[in-house]
């Protein structure tokens, strides 16, 4: 039980978290606040092990609610409900949400229905992947809905675990299925060719840095975030490297904010597809 977890003796994926998290939500607070669980899950990866997560992380997520969203700190309250829960729980040593801060709007924000509307830059292997998705889970709704009927068959809802499963599955279904649409809605897919401006580094691009306070290179593929996926050596332009890198040339210096402090990096090659 995640209840009786410790940092120091279990490991449980985030995925598996997320969703003892949202069952045990009364059905009301559930359908509010899993769109914005799960799409906190897709971003650190499902299988990342919450306890080892740290503070500069979370805040680095803040930029997935830029001022420009109208409702941008309802969204973040959901993401810190659940991290308080996991500190609550014993699965984190600290409340890692007291780290996602959300800017505020400014009061010129007239047009933050335009910005928020503005194209999302996919790459054609990153957009083909989230058709594929879409597609797939659209094909699971009939399994699902049949695992409903049959789980509803059984009359006694108070402690029916296959239909409280089903329910669950069907609410991670079409949240990544809303969240997938809005995306290809709003995509435009690079065509890396001839126009490539100065070499400069733009979506798509392979690129190698080297942190000049250590020395050590590392390569990169720079994505929108909408793209970023754990462990396949991609990097969203809004993390801080993302963002300092993204529109500079090959024997650039730049320099990266993060949370943790400020640096540098030059950048050493960049390759287009």
């Amino acid at each position: 039980m995640v209840g009786e977890l410790t940092v120091d003796t279990e490991q449980v994926a985030l995925q598996d978290l997320a969703r003892t998290y949202l069952a045990q939500l009364k059905p009301a607070a559930r359908e509010n606040a899993q769109p914005e669980v799960l799409k906190f899950v897709r971003w650190v990866g499902p299988e990342k092990d919450l306890a080892i997560m740290r503070a500069h992380e979370v805040s680095q997520y803040a930029e997935n609610f830029p001022p420009s969203v109208s409702d941008a700190a309802a969204r973040a309250d959901c993401v810190r409900a659940f991290l308080k829960w996991a500190k609550d729980k014993g699965v984190t040593r600290e409340n890692l949400g007291t780290h996602l801060r959300v800017r505020k709007a400014s009061k010129s924000s007239a047009n933050a229905h335009t910005i928020e509307e503005q194209p999302i830059y996919l790459t054609k292997e990153g957009h083909d992947a989230l058709v594929k998705e879409f597609e797939g889970l659209k094909d699971r709704r009939p399994l699902i809905q049949a695992d409903l009927a049959r789980a509803m068959a059984d009359k006694d809802f108070r402690e029916n675990a296959p239909l409280d499963a089903a329910r669950n599955e069907q609410g991670h279904l079409e949240a990544r299925i809303k969240d997938i649409d809005a995306t290809l809605r709003r995509a435009v897919v690079l065509d890396h060719g001839a126009e490539h401006p100065g070499d400069a580094s733009q979506i798509g691009d392979f690129v190698t840095i080297k942190d000049l306070r250590t020395g050590q290179e590392k390569s990169y593929t720079l994505v929108n975030s909408d793209e970023v996926r754990s462990g396949q050596g991609k990097i969203s332009i809004v993390s801080p490297v993302g963002k300092a890198v993204h529109g500079h040339r090959a024997g650039e210096e730049v320099e990266v904010e993060a949370p943790s402090g400020t640096f540098r990096v030059r950048i050493e090659a960049i390759k287009s597809p």
